[in-house]
């Protein structure tokens, strides 16, 4: 659905953070001791030159230490609370927001599993409101990240003037296994550790609400988002999962390798939806903000759009530097091009996540 009128839910700020320590894919290969010349090939072709991970500490020997699935949960833990934190706090300090003001928090992750969630430990940590509104979406993969923005564009829509937060938390470092297989390997080869916070609000109109002055209010650059548009391709659901793994014990991601024609086959229908509810074409969109699910990924949503490499650089640059960060990694994009300062008012922009389901997810925006 895509709205053109009344009071748009616009992204006012963003926010992104990352563990300290970073590694390039030789480093990587040479901690963990990897020989093999197949393996070696996929970090070494990826298209990611470094990550930052939150690797186990070493044994004696030098060798990292075997992490049980006890162990990776506290790392999701731990290490998402620091980094959300920080994404949220660059959020707000780029708004010059209180977190107080926070009214509704929305927490999205994928790489493990808490109760009570991010979005409680973050309110008591960051002092957020006590009858601020939340919401954890958990397990939902790398597409998730559009689904939490439609969330919290849906609230502050409903409460012109509040301030609406969503904070994407992947720890993927805490959600791996290392077996010495093809397929674990292009997992281990992809993904990096990263928390990125949007924040939004809808414009208060006249009236009482408006005029009682209880709401601060905010002000920026950022665009208007105009509406969404999904696809699920159930055929595929299968092809990518994050499910048990008997023979090591712990859980462990799946990613079929026919993923990127899967989601180069749907991606045209998707965006052209989108964009037909407002009578656009995709040579109007001047911007385009897209999930760096991977070297082959991209090349196949590129193609299929008939988009240069100009017009996926950030994405490219975000996936050169830091990986597959999942749900977070449009939003590193986003705010890319934000600080570029290439956006004109009037500009349309295309937001897409790909992940499991199969999904394709997008947003449309307007500066």
């Amino acid at each position: 659905m895509t709205r053109t009128s009344g009071s748009l839910p616009r992204i006012v700020s963003v926010g992104t953070a990352v563990p300290p320590a970073s590694y390039t894919q030789e480093e990587l290969l040479s901690v963990f001791g990897i020989t093999d010349p197949r393996i070696r090939s996929v970090f070494l072709n990826s298209a990611i030159e470094r990550r930052h991970l939150t690797l186990p500490p070493r044994d004696p020997d030098g060798t990292p230490r075997t992490e049980t699935q006890g162990d990776l949960l506290r790392k999701h833990s731990s290490s998402g609370l620091v980094i959300g934190r920080e994404a949220i706090e660059a959020c707000l300090k780029r708004l010059d927001a209180d977190p107080d003001e926070v009214a509704f928090l929305c927490c999205v992750s994928s790489t493990g599993l808490l109760t009570p969630g991010f979005s409680a430990l973050l309110i008591r940590d960051l002092g957020l409101r006590p009858s601020c509104g939340r919401l954890d979406v958990v397990g939902m993969g790398c597409n998730a990240g559009l689904n939490a923005l439609a969330a919290v564009t849906g609230w502050a829509s409903t409460h012109p003037g509040r301030l609406a937060l969503m904070v994407s938390i992947e720890v993927c470092s805490a959600a791996y296994v290392f077996d010495g297989t093809m397929r674990t390997s292009v997992v281990n080869s992809l993904f990096g550790d990263g928390a990125a916070a949007a924040a939004v609000v809808a414009e208060a109109g006249p009236g009482p609400a408006a005029s009682a002055g209880s709401e601060p209010s905010y002000s920026g650059e950022g665009p208007a988002v105009l509406g969404y548009a999904s696809r699920i391709i159930p055929d595929a659901i299968e092809a990518m999962r994050y499910d048990w793994d008997e023979d090591q014990g712990r859980f462990s991601f799946f990613l079929d390798p026919e993923i990127p024609y899967v989601v180069g086959a749907h991606v045209e229908e998707t965006v052209s939806r989108l964009l037909g509810d407002v009578g656009l074409h995709r040579s109007d969109i001047a911007h385009w903000v897209i999930h760096s699910g991977g070297k082959k990924v991209i090349d196949a949503v590129r193609v299929n759009l008939g988009l240069t490499r100009h017009d996926m650089r950030h994405t490219l640059s975000v996936l050169r530097d830091y990986g597959n960060l999942s749900s977070g990694a449009f939003l590193f994009s986003f705010r890319q091009l934000w600080e570029e300062g290439t956006v004109r008012p009037g500009d349309h922009g295309v937001m897409m996540t790909m992940g499991p389901g199969s999904t394709i997810e997008t947003a449309l925006l307007r500066w």
